[in-house]
């Protein structure tokens, strides 16, 4: 789902910048990723979560996608520096990621999901488009936060299945991803990192 103007302001308001760099260190300090790795970030909006994840972990490719063109010229833009060559960007789907199965190291999304009105296919992409050990890095908002009196006039989100936290709980589990790590607010929201992996795996990278 496209973001009206007004929203699109906020989520690159200097709040939500800090909110962001603030999140991006949760995950840093949380899992380790190797330098060269291939990423995607799901919903880039206009650049900033890329910068932040280019500076944090170095990937050697870094894909992004959003649905909307605008926010994909904007980053363009916005994203220069040493590692801008490593930078590829396209427009899509987050419910059908144009990346074949098991391609990528990590997954970041910095609230993407909850604007997906088939949430549970957008999931179900990232983990297949994740190699066995892949990461998913995951901030998302309940209802709570996005549908109150307040916010519902001002910003556009599907209202129909909307995922709270047992919901998507139980879809982390259904799609085969192992929560590792979260920090959790029940009504507002979660950070999450989910592994793709068998059992053994996981619990190394735990330790």
């Amino acid at each position: 789902m496209k973001l009206r103007k007004f929203e699109s302001w906020v989520v690159d308001s200097p709040i939500r910048r800090i909110e962001r760099y603030l999140v991006m260190q949760w995950f840093k300090r949380t899992v380790a990723l190797n330098a060269g790795a291939a990423i995607l970030e799901v919903g880039c909006g206009q650049g900033q979560g890329a910068k932040l994840i280019s500076e944090a972990y170095q990937p050697g490719a870094l894909y992004l996608l959003d649905l909307d063109l605008k926010m994909i010229k904007k980053a363009n833009r916005r994203l220069k520096g040493p590692h801008r060559e490593r930078i590829y960007s396209c427009v899509g789907d987050a419910a059908r990621l144009p990346f074949r199965g098991s391609a990528l190291d990590a997954v970041f999304g910095f609230g993407f999901l909850h604007h997906v009105p088939a949430w549970r296919d957008g999931l179900a992409e990232v983990v297949r488009v994740l190699k066995h050990g892949g990461v998913y890095f995951m901030e998302e908002h309940y209802p709570g936060l996005y549908q109150n009196f307040i916010t519902r006039r001002i910003l556009v989100h599907p209202d129909v299945d909307r995922f709270n936290s047992l919901d998507l709980h139980r879809a982390f589990q259904n799609a085969g991803l192992t929560l590792t790590h979260t920090f959790e607010l029940k009504r507002l929201g979660i950070l999450g990192v989910g592994v793709k992996a068998d059992a053994q795996s996981i619990l190394e990278k735990v330790k």
